[in-house]
């Protein structure tokens, strides 16, 4: 009997034995065909793709060669400037990836309400978009040390002195008190709309915030305001001060909050990269380069002010003390010497020692790797800058040889001196689509220069070279015109 319980219980162990490592068998096909036919990004849960942080880190970046930045298209972060890349976050990230020994690549962000979710996931290595340090961003991404810190203030229209009307003097704010009951434009996803929301509690009253998406950019409302289309913004005073450059009627005087820290943006999975960068901006914000590079984005005047006044004078029947120069490089070029004087007016005053925004040198502002091919250098005297201007003008003029009107190609031109021939391609282009003559400044391709600021234009497929300030070529090129006129009454 004990012999055939010992056969049975044999057989029956045997048998689970069997079984057991069948069953480890199958389970390691099983996990083998997920492994091999299964793509992560395909796990679903709930409905939904799950999304983790992208895992890219200094490491990474050294063996690419390649540092990735999204920025915002604006005066502090990144934009185009007479054909080069400018914008005092994009300096110092250019300075960084010099320092880290790769290429700087960057990718304009079209929508400021996704930027957090582009970076974690992996379209870019930095965030540059003058971006403060605010509690609630922090839960999501880390930030690199401050580099800089700046107070959000009130953008509206500047009192004009000659109107006392009591529109105007109930349109101009000077107090915070003032803001219950105004209407201001801001990013709904933004720190200004976080201090509105404040600020009701603070003053007791009602603000109408009237939210916009992340798709409006805040250079976009401060021209809104400029051009009386909206009341009130706000901006950062960094932002908002080089646009005192470029909208002449805005005033930023009116604070809105203290001074808040701006700094670059990172991933939580990307410690070593944080690191180096903290450790890079801690000995760089102390060397000149650092200093000079803040100085030329927030401190440099423009030139209208400042300037002295003999380079201005009209007296004796002259235009300028430069008169002379003018007709000597008209001879040579072509170009009616007082629009040549016109145009050098509008760039420097006369100015020949003047270094103005983007670093752009001498009375016709040249940019620093466009003068040398015209013989003009930081140094070269009055004579050669002017030379060098108008040989640049003629030039351009050749560049635009389809244009059939003298003077609609002169225009043309110096449009194309002002803000490059790419803008004025594109909105040709515009012009074309929207049944204006594209071969027609006045009244036609003018009119789309001053669209390719509006994001339905500059998204346009048709648009090759993104946003412009348009405005201000659109006034640049007018201004130029009608002192050239008056000065043809004048002056022989």
């Amino acid at each position: 009997m004990q012999k055939l319980k010992r056969i049975i219980n044999f057989l029956f162990f045997k048998h689970l034995l069997k079984t057991i490592i069948v069953s480890v068998i199958v389970s390691c096909i099983l996990v083998i065909s997920f492994l091999f036919f299964t793509k992560p990004e395909e796990v679903v849960l709930s409905n939904t793709i799950e999304i983790t942080n992208y895992s890219r880190d200094l490491t990474e970046i050294l063996k690419d060669g390649k540092l990735t930045v999204l920025v915002e298209n604006s005066s502090v972060s990144f934009f185009v400037y007479k054909g080069r890349k400018m914008g005092f976050e994009y300096e110092l990230l250019k300075e960084f990836a010099n320092d880290l020994g790769v290429e700087l690549e960057v990718k304009i962000i079209n929508d400021l309400d996704q930027v957090i979710d582009l970076l974690n996931s992996g379209e870019g290595d930095i965030l540059a978009c003058n971006y403060t340090i605010t509690k609630e961003r922090s839960k999501h991404i880390d930030f690199s040390i401050p580099f800089h810190r700046t107070n959000q203030v009130l953008i509206q229209r500047a009192q004009n002195e000659l109107d006392d009307s009591k529109e105007n003097n109930h349109l101009f704010l000077r107090d915070v008190s003032q803001l219950a009951g105004k209407q201001i434009h801001v990013r709904e996803q933004s720190s200004f709309n976080q201090r509105l929301s404040h600020l009701q509690e603070e003053i007791g009253d009602t603000i109408y915030v009237i939210k916009e998406s992340g798709k409006v950019a805040v250079e976009e409302m401060i021209e809104m305001v400029s051009e009386g289309v909206i009341d009130y913004t706000v901006s950062d005073a960094n932002l908002a001060k080089i646009n005192t450059r470029f909208y002449k009627n805005i005033n930023v005087d009116l604070s809105l909050s203290i001074k808040q820290k701006i700094a670059f943006g990172l991933r939580k999975s990307s410690p070593a990269l944080k690191a180096r960068l903290d450790h890079w901006l801690e000995k760089y914000k102390h060397r000149a380069a650092f200093k000079y590079i803040k100085h030329k984005y927030f401190n440099l005047k423009p030139i209208s002010s400042g300037v002295n006044k003999n380079y201005s004078s009209l007296k004796g029947g002259k235009i300028s003390i430069y008169d002379d120069y003018f007709k000597e490089a008209s001879s040579k070029t072509g170009w009616e010497w007082k629009l040549l004087a016109s145009l050098c007016f509008q760039e420097s005053r006369f100015n020949p020692e003047v270094v103005s925004f983007g670093g752009a040198y001498s009375m016709m502002q040249f940019m620093p790797e466009i003068g040398p091919l015209y013989g003009v250098f930081i140094d070269s005297p009055p004579k050669d800058q002017i030379m060098g201007g108008a040989f640049k003008l003629a030039k351009d003029f050749k560049s635009w040889s389809e244009i059939p009107d003298e003077t609609q190609r002169k225009k043309f031109t110096i449009a194309t001196y002002n803000s490059g021939k790419s803008h004025i391609l594109d909105a040709q282009r515009l012009a074309k689509k929207y049944g204006l003559d594209p071969y027609v400044w006045d009244d036609n391709v003018e009119k789309m220069i001053l669209n390719l600021s509006k994001r339905e234009f500059y998204k346009d497929p048709v648009v090759k070279s993104g946003v412009a300030k348009g405005s201000i070529t659109y006034n640049y090129v007018r201004e130029i015109f009608q002192r050239y006129e008056m000065w043809s009454s004048l002056y022989d």
